[in-house]
């Protein structure tokens, strides 16, 4: 590989020393965890302490294995940031060297745990923000502080733009305590309560104890209903999962800021044991969206998700999607970072739009009454054969579902809305997850029309707008069939224009 005359005079720099230590402790977490449960299930068939013997000796192995490892890479792995590159060579055996172009690189995000963070270390990830794969990103892992910031600074070094007036660089926003109200809320509370049960029949029968748990259990609400039991064991859970979301929204977003820094680069750093942080380049930058759960909007909040190119869904962050740019917040504090984020003096977001056809309310109507009335259907057919329980059963489950599916569709219907917001293309859809896109008008490359045999009896288009950036593809749906695909053409001129037919004028 041929090397251009002022990299070959570059200093190749090592990771970390510590990344051994740090390996070391992790694994000693790892085989101490470990440990328990499987000493237990020895103590059965041996000795306790031949059990005790066999599962230290075991340990000792694996930290001893893991951490050799981890040296051979240290010692196999280097880097260096040139002039037109950076590179990274690693590997013994199997001797990967790669290298990223330097005005290819979009994005230097650093991540501590809190182990790093004791040690003063932080975990590098380069990226171009292209969609392939680690082909596209150099990962050091670990390098001190100091370097990780040096190695952001130089990477990311653009030439300054001119100041903003309305929109100065420097911090967009900062936590607010008060926001940890909408973490329960969030559709993740269930998911804890759900998983937090589930750990507490694990435990219990690694212990050999799930029985006496379920008995106690069974003591509890022994001259209590059936319901009355389903209900609290319920209730249980969501609290459960409350306080769990809590936690998880503290360790996310504790320490937040969101700020932008000289040459056109918005940061977001945050985490409490974790720190974390994420930087997108403006000029990378293709709009915001809106996005309000359910919950959360019922409190008349919402968060702020960037639509970037090369943002990838998730990532290294099992946390939290790495686009998001400000947590739940009160929807007027968000429309206000987005207009910031975007340099606009009202946020795209918060405009009006057109409404879209009756026609689109009865569509969901149908739908949502029909899965509705699914359940009870079945159930009053099993009934019908089997027992009257089923059909009361049934008949309960009607009178609870299609209000609730009716109430459901009809705010389906009232989230509908599209429009043109100076260089901005809004739409808006869904019910538990409503989001409100603003997509640069140029960030468009294409239209996918569809309509299908009941739309088309009813005059409405599903339009979907092409995008190199953030989901790939933003949908305005059941729209009426003309106004959209004028508001189509009108946001994009020329590029949908020669497939529509125009109306012949008269006297020609």
């Amino acid at each position: 590989m041929s090397v251009p005359g002022d990299e070959a005079h570059t200093v190749w720099l090592r990771l970390d020393r510590r990344t051994v230590l740090v390996t070391a402790l992790v694994m000693a977490g790892v085989a101490a965890g470990a440990a328990v449960p499987v000493f237990l299930g020895l103590t059965g068939a041996m000795a306790a302490w031949q059990a005790a013997l066999l599962v230290l000796s075991a340990a000792a192995l694996l930290i001893a294995c893991a951490t050799a490892a981890d040296y051979v890479r240290w010692r196999r792995t280097r880097y260096r940031i040139g002039e037109e590159r950076a590179e990274l060579h690693t590997g013994l055996l199997l001797v990967r060297r790669r290298s990223l172009a330097r005005e290819r690189i979009r994005s230097v995000d650093l991540t501590a745990s809190l182990l790093l963070r004791l040690l003063g270390l932080v975990k590098v990830r380069i990226g171009t923000g292209e969609q392939t794969g680690g082909e596209s990103t150099l990962e050091l892992d670990p390098v001190t502080r100091a370097e990780g910031e040096r190695l952001r600074r130089v990477l990311l070094a653009r030439a300054e733009a001119p100041p903003h007036a309305a929109h100065p660089d420097g911090v967009l926003a900062t936590l607010d305590p008060a926001w940890i109200g909408y973490a329960p809320l969030s559709f993740v509370a269930p998911a804890l309560g759900g998983a937090a049960a589930g750990a507490v029949m694990q435990v219990s029968e690694w212990f050999g104890a799930q029985g006496e748990v379920i008995a106690w259990v069974g003591d509890r609400f022994r001259d209590t209903s059936l319901l009355w039991l389903v209900l609290s064991l319920l209730a249980a859970a969501l609290l459960t999962g409350a306080v769990g979301a809590l936690g998880l929204w503290v360790e996310m977003w504790w320490n937040y800021r969101l700020e932008r820094e000289p040459g056109g680069t918005i940061r977001v750093r945050r985490g409490l044991f974790t720190a974390r942080s994420l930087s997108i380049e403006e000029q990378r930058l293709r709009g915001v969206e809106l996005v309000e759960p359910l919950g959360v909007r019922l409190l008349g909040a919402a968060r702020v998700d960037a639509v970037a190119t090369g943002l990838v869904k998730g990532g290294e962050d099992e946390h939290a999607d790495q686009s998001t740019l400000l947590p739940a917040a009160p929807r007027a504090r968000a429309d206000e970072v987005a207009a910031q984020v975007l340099r606009e003096p009202v946020a795209p977001t918060s405009g009006p739009l057109t409404a879209h056809p009756r026609a689109a309310r009865a569509r969901r109507l149908r739908r949502a009454v029909g899965a509705a009335l699914a359940p009870p259907l079945v159930l009053a057919m099993l009934g019908a054969l089997l027992t009257d329980v089923l059909l009361y059963t049934a008949a309960i489950c009607a009178v609870v579902l299609v209000p609730l599916a009716v109430l459901l569709a009809l705010d389906a219907y009232k989230s509908l809305g599209h429009g043109i917001h100076g260089d901005h293309l809004v739409a808006r859809s869904g019910t538990f997850r409503r989001a409100t896109v603003a997509l640069q008008r140029g960030a468009v490359i294409g239209w996918t029309v569809k309509q299908s045999y009941f739309q088309r009896r009813a005059g409405l288009i599903t339009l979907t707008a092409t995008t190199a950036a953030g989901a790939g593809a933003y949908t305005v749906h059941d729209a009426d069939g003309s106004e959209v695909l004028r508001c189509a053409a009108e946001a994009v001129p020329e590029l949908i224009e020669p497939f529509l037919e125009r109306a012949p004028v008269r006297g020609t």
